[in-house]
């Protein structure tokens, strides 16, 4: 039968080119064999998704890596691939936006979607946002992001100014540190982000209904299916013949559900109604 899933999807690749020193993957460096080992998981994958066609799937995918992808070739082959295949929805990726661009113009523009993160410390605005104005000027929908570190208040600020209007920049609520915010600095990230009060809370979860594990899966490569990243038991394999049979109804078994990739599919939350179809690349409907 032909079903409709949506695929977080983690490879072994955990390096990135950016050191911020929030992030364990910072400046971490892999050896050949572990990015051949990478790339074959990737275009494994990547077959996998292009043998759903002739079932009449529908599938779309979010790229969530430890570290940086798209500065990796295989990941932007992958992206061009999948956003050529007819019964693929829609094929996003997380990204610092340092790769080359060029290679967006041979991807299907309608299935493709950036959702890519602004790091002060690692690039200069200037820099950052010529690299978004290309992304406009291709026509590639993006989202835009910032760490809600109260150093980056400032040039949050200011990227929302200079970012064209249609453009949707969100606001990572750092939440490990409790009662982290004043009052002044809630109002001001939330002037930049409307939908950061949404991020700035650990939404109990435990018993309750969530899309993933039914119609949102994560698959980390060699490891198999999990509901999503953030609960560690498998449920499936898809390269298993009868994979679909882990797809069925389950609650949240954890406390509370704090990242976005997680919260944003439980049920009761209905955030499906302010993203819609932007749901995987963090675009609302009132901007996408």
């Amino acid at each position: 039968m032909a079903m409709s899933l949506s695929i977080l999807y983690r490879g072994p690749l955990s390096s990135c080119n950016y050191g911020c020193e929030y992030c364990p993957f910072a400046k971490r460096h892999e050896t050949a064999a572990e990015l051949a080992r990478d790339r074959h998981a990737l275009e494994r994958f990547t077959g996998w998704v292009d043998s759903r066609g002739p079932h009449g799937d529908r599938i779309a995918i979010l790229f969530t890596p430890w570290g940086e992808a798209l500065t990796r070739r295989w990941y932007r082959d992958a992206l061009v691939r999948l956003t050529g295949m007819p019964h693929v929805a829609r094929a996003a990726i997380q990204t610092n936006l340092s790769c080359p661009l060029d290679w967006v113009a041979a991807c299907n523009l309608d299935r493709l979607a950036l959702w890519t993160t602004f790091h002060p410390t690692e690039v200069d605005r200037a820099t950052f946002l010529a690299r978004c104005r290309e992304l406009d000027r291709r026509g590639v929908r993006f989202s835009v992001g910032v760490v809600g570190l109260r150093e980056h208040l400032a040039e949050a600020r200011a990227l929302r100014d200079e970012l064209p209007p249609h453009v949707y920049l969100w606001i990572n609520a750092y939440k490990r540190v409790p009662g982290y915010y004043s009052e002044s600095e809630l109002r001001q990230f939330e002037a930049i982000d409307p939908l950061f009060p949404i991020n700035n809370v650990r939404h109990p979860s435990r018993g309750r209904s969530c899309r993933a594990g039914r119609s949102v899966v994560a698959v980390d490569a060699y490891r198999g299916i999990r509901r999503c990243h953030f609960i560690p038991e498998p449920i499936g394999n898809i390269y298993a013949p009868d994979f679909e049979a882990a797809l069925t109804e389950r609650s949240c078994t954890n406390d509370t559900c704090s990242c976005h990739i997680g919260y944003v599919h439980l049920d009761h939350l209905r955030l499906d109604r302010v993203f819609g179809g932007g749901i995987l690349e963090r675009i609302p409907l009132a901007l996408g």
